[in-house]
């Protein structure tokens, strides 16, 4: 029975977090590739999470806004 309520719980919890809006992420809806496409929430996060890490050489103290131009990522007019 354990078991059973325990994997109830987890496809409860996977349900919820696949349906966060894309507006929920702060800043997301205003960037897009080159070819005018926005980013998904990965793509945008693991861009967020690259900059952030010091993994672009190039981008390092540099603000976030210029890491996300870096790596082809630009604002929505």
């Amino acid at each position: 029975m354990r078991r059973f309520a325990m994997l109830i719980t987890m496809g409860v919890a996977s349900c919820n977090a696949a349906g966060t809006p894309r507006q929920a992420i702060p800043g997301i809806e205003s960037w897009h590739f080159a070819s005018g496409k926005a980013p998904t929430r990965a793509e945008y996060n693991a861009v967020v999470a690259s900059c952030e890490s010091g993994a672009i050489a190039s981008a390092r103290g540099k603000p976030l806004t210029a890491c996300l131009a870096e790596l082809g990522l630009r604002k929505a007019e």
